[in-house]
């Protein structure tokens, strides 16, 4: 757990720079006080707010821009990664006794090209931040407010690249939590399938719209549908979800929470 929120934390550290210096620690604890408010709100976007509270006044609204660079690389390579692993499950996993419920062939191949082509496009974006960013500034409704977002004209790609190498990472550190407890648990397959219905399952609750808090249920039915594509111990899948919920959602929260009591959001005279 520290491993995989201290990548994220060092990826804030590093996105923030151009606006303002902050501690590896301060970092750190910026990233578990937006669980604890991205817990309750639609898809974390609350996440972006318990960051900034941790920088300076003048600099919280052009952060919460910088915030959605390093959202965009994390799900980039949730995206990739995802379709390597459905496809990896159409090829090798599915036929007549094994299919997802309520999800025909026809169906899942929709659904690769459509995320394949959405992926395309925000690989795209992600790269070309500059200069689309230079065009959203001669909007006329934009222009006024182009302060809060001139610093992502600053991004370089190997800026770029190195965050995404940090999500990328983070996601490797995903996975190997989640192979660990499935091997805790006896939920036998090969390693290879294994991470694939992980990934997949990642992708999932990617594109799915759901509030932190209620994603148990989500990741729950998400892991029993595929997971029990390769293993027939439901047990052991469903305590994985449950505890990897734990880890990843609940404890950074409660950490959030404490922090949150020491921060000083207004200056007094």
């Amino acid at each position: 757990m520290f491993v995989n929120w201290g990548l994220e934390a060092k990826k804030w550290q590093l996105l923030v720079s151009g606006v303002q210096n902050i501690s590896f620690f301060r970092a750190f604890r910026a990233i578990f006080t937006g669980q604890a408010i991205a817990l309750n709100t639609f898809n974390g976007v609350g996440e972006y707010v318990g960051r900034v509270v941790y920088l300076k006044d003048g600099n919280r609204l052009r952060a919460v821009a910088l915030s959605i660079v390093g959202s965009l690389s994390q799900i980039i390579v949730t995206m990739v990664l995802g379709i390597i692993g459905l496809i990896y499950i159409r090829i090798n996993i599915l036929d007549e006794s094994h299919h997802l419920e309520g999800l025909s062939k026809f169906w899942l191949d929709a659904m690769m090209y459509s995320i394949s082509f959405w992926t395309i496009i925000f690989i795209l974006v992600y790269f070309q931040l500059s200069w689309l960013t230079k065009l959203i500034e001669k909007i006329p409704f934009v222009a006024k407010y182009s302060f809060y977002i001139q610093k992502l004209e600053d991004f370089h790609w190997k800026e770029l690249t190195r965050i995404l190498l940090l999500s990328f990472i983070r996601y490797v550190v995903f996975v190997a939590q989640y192979l660990l407890l499935l091997e805790l648990f006896n939920v036998n397959a090969s390693i290879i399938q294994l991470a694939c219905m992980v990934c997949v399952m990642f992708l999932v609750l990617a594109v799915v719209p759901t509030i932190p808090i209620a994603e148990l249920g989500l990741r729950g039915e998400a892991s029993k549908q595929l997971f029990g594509l390769i293993s027939t111990n439901t047990l052991g899948i469903v305590f994985t979800a449950v505890i990897i919920w734990i880890i990843n959602r609940v404890i950074p929260a409660i950490a959030g929470s404490i922090f949150l009591l020491g921060v000083k959001l207004f200056k007094g005279k």
